[in-house]
């Protein structure tokens, strides 16, 4: 298998996606707007989100595919070739389980379904029972994504375990296509009608998501069967590993859940909405430059621990992070000095009036805090996993999302939906600095000079592009509520001018120069 390869696939992959569900959400505030339909809507969409997030994006995968591989090891050891027939096997028991689980929790959760909602919103005291009985309508729609998309990921698992990830990687894109048509030709006539449509498509892109890797994985020879559910030693310890795993690996997208319920309970009408929109723009570092430095060092940090190369770990651990710093301070920055320009630009048109601009706006600043937390989150825990320890992130997120409680019951009061939105960074950061702190004391990662003086020079580079963005952002900001074309030339030229001016500073201040750039692709390819 090549890494390097596989890690462009994932991530050209989830560029598509991110960059679909960005024009997804921009033409949901044009339509929906951050009011009552659109608040209920993203209550109802908040839940499969979650469940999209924790398993479509790893921790589904992390549990299963070294019981999928380990089965097809086995097999190949025994006589070459029935490895994949034994894994194969082992999904079909995984699935006889985990199907009825679905279809009964599915059922039970469409019957809960005012509770639940009620628990998440307290009755949205601010909408009146207008917008609770709209909130607990969608949500009975989409509840049956939640089922959907556990199964997609069980295949997906298998998909990658043979090597197919571009087929597992693609899946998401679908949700997005299938939300964006129902905007522009199911749109209704009122926002309500219109969030309506847009719950209806998550559960049919489900749907469609499911076929899609039946589909992969029959043209693989993969065919799983469906038999009386039976919970053998391995199964069991598959499911009791899935949760540990969904919350060292979920701990932000749990904080935000947290953070929605509170906002929905206590803020006014648009709070919620302002939080989402926020946090689309804010997740975009994270879903490119996290998940991908992540993905992309475990299976050689894995490989040094195991062959009892500390040093060799060490360097690959300090590189990981000196990257990560170097991408994602500059895209905090970014969020956080421009974020009016940046709402207005993307999200401002049609029902996303100017007032939604700085009440989003406020929340992405707050969020943009933490991002180089969210992404060091991203390259710390494989220090973790690499050494078969599953318990201790979940440890440290449960801390983590203590944090966030108290900060959100403690600042809401004095900031509204900008306080819960600090609250989420404050505890990104709160993970990130105990992860580090355990793998150091453990003598596991020592921050080396190299790093030291990059980070230094990282922020001088980005404190320069600060203030260029400060004076760039009274020029840029009056194109961004014109048409289309005057916006994109608008966001492209601030974005651009932006990355010129830290990309040069970064140069003069020598946290990176064009020669170690260079190393650091031609190591990868080598690899």
């Amino acid at each position: 298998m090549n890494i390097l390869r596989a890690t462009g696939t994932i991530g050209g992959l989830t560029l598509v996606s991110r960059v679909l569900g960005m024009v997804r959400d921009m033409m949901m505030a044009r339509f929906v707007g951050a009011g009552l339909a659109s608040d209920a809507f993203l209550i109802a969409w908040r839940l499969p989100n979650l469940f999209r997030a924790l398993f479509a994006e790893g921790a589904f995968a992390a549990v299963f595919v070294p019981f999928f591989n380990r089965r097809m090891a086995e097999g190949d050891a025994v006589e070459d070739g029935t490895g994949q027939t034994a894994a194969v096997a082992f999904a079909g028991e995984v699935l006889s389980v985990l199907f009825p689980f679905l279809l009964a929790f599915t059922v039970l959760m469409i019957a809960l379904t005012g509770p639940v909602v009620w628990a998440m919103t307290g009755g949205f005291p601010d909408g009146g029972p207008e917008k609770f009985a709209l909130a607990k309508h969608l949500t009975q729609i989409t509840f049956p994504y939640l089922g959907l998309i556990s199964l997609v990921s069980l295949l997906g698992g298998i998909l990658n375990s043979l090597n197919r990830f571009w087929v597992n990687a693609a899946a998401p894109i679908l949700l997005n296509i299938c939300m964006i048509v129902a905007l522009l030709f199911f749109h209704g006539t009122t926002q309500i009608a219109t969030a309506e449509t847009q719950a209806i498509a998550v559960t049919v892109s489900g749907a469609m998501q499911l076929a899609w890797l039946v589909w992969s994985c029959r043209q693989a020879g993969v065919v799983l069967k469906l038999g009386p559910p039976r919970l053998s030693p391995d199964v069991k310890r598959l499911l009791l590993l899935i949760g540990p795993a969904a919350v060292g690996q979920g701990a932000i997208q749990f904080n935000l859940l947290v953070s929605t319920s509170l906002a929905a309970r206590f803020l006014p009408q648009g709070a919620v909405s302002y939080l989402y929109y926020a946090d689309r723009l804010n997740q975009l570092p994270l879903g490119l430059l996290g998940i991908g430095v992540g993905t992309a060092i475990l299976p050689l940090l894995s490989r040094q621990i195991g062959g009892g190369n500390i040093v060799a770990a060490q360097a690959t651990q300090n590189r990981a992070l000196e990257l990560s710093f170097f991408l994602s301070l500059p895209a905090a920055i970014a969020l956080v000095i421009s974020a009016v320009p940046l709402v207005r630009g993307v999200f401002q048109h049609g029902a996303f009036t100017a007032v939604d601009t700085y009440g989003a706006a406020g929340a992405l600043a707050a969020f943009s805090v933490g991002v180089p937390a969210y992404v060091l989150i991203k390259v710390l825990t494989p220090g973790f996993y690499a050494r078969q320890d599953t318990k201790t992130p979940v440890r440290i997120a449960v801390i983590s999302m203590l944090f966030n409680l108290v900060g959100n019951l403690t600042l809401i009061w004095h900031f509204g939906h900008v306080g819960v939105a600090i609250s989420t960074a404050f505890s990104a950061w709160v993970n990130t600095v105990l992860l580090y702190w355990t793998l150091h004391r453990r003598g596991q990662l020592e921050l080396d000079a190299r790093l030291k003086a990059k980070a230094l020079r990282t922020l001088l580079a980005g404190a320069a592009m600060g203030v260029a963005l400060w004076f760039m952002n009274p020029l840029a900001d009056p194109h961004m509520a014109h048409g289309t074309i005057e916006r994109v030339l608008a966001l492209g030229l601030l974005c651009g001018a932006g990355g010129l001016v830290y990309g040069i500073a970064a140069l003069l201040f020598g946290a990176y120069s064009i020669s170690e750039l260079r190393g650091q692709f031609t190591r990868g390819k080598a690899g």
